[in-house]
């Protein structure tokens, strides 16, 4: 067996560095980004995107969708918690774990709401306002897209 079918600890150091730049390129909605670990340079770039092609809309064979509850519009009162990456929507730490909030919970800036774990890792997501959770948006394990709305804040308390 030669050397190269087994990957070095290098290779494996340099393809989990490229893993967490793609995560940060998608995450923070970079164009490029840079990075360089044990003397080997990794520039990720995204790609273009193409030309815009005008196309007519096919009214008849589009399949019924079905709105989800995203789409409520909050009054303007309300603090809209909106998820900071793509990932998988949970409501607590484990599935046997009880949910960090529930609706009607009364929460303080800074307190953990959900996770969202994205490339296997998992990230607390914060409340950025004290206040009452007037509505969970997201089903427990779905996924979720950047900037799509998690949950709903009554400000006070």
């Amino acid at each position: 067996m030669a050397k190269r079918d087994k990957p070095s600890r290098n290779h494996r150091a340099v393809t989990e560095l490229a893993r967490q730049l793609g995560a940060l390129l998608s995450e923070l909605d970079l164009t490029e980004i840079e990075a360089s670990i044990g003397g080997v340079r990794v520039r990720l770039q995204r790609a273009s995107a193409p030309a815009p092609v005008a196309v007519q809309p096919i009214v008849a064979a589009a399949a019924a969708v079905h709105p989800s509850p995203v789409a409520e519009v909050a009054p303007t009162s309300m603090i809209t918690i909106e998820a900071p990456m793509v990932g998988t929507f949970y409501r607590a730490s484990s599935p046997t774990a009880e949910p960090f909030a529930h609706e009607g919970d009364v929460v303080k800036e800074g307190q953990v709401l959900c996770i969202i774990e994205a490339m296997k890792l998992m990230n607390e997501i914060e409340s950025r306002a004290s206040g009452r959770i007037a509505k969970i948006l997201v089903e427990n394990g779905q996924p979720v897209e950047y900037g799509q709305p998690l949950f709903l804040i009554e400000p006070g308390g």
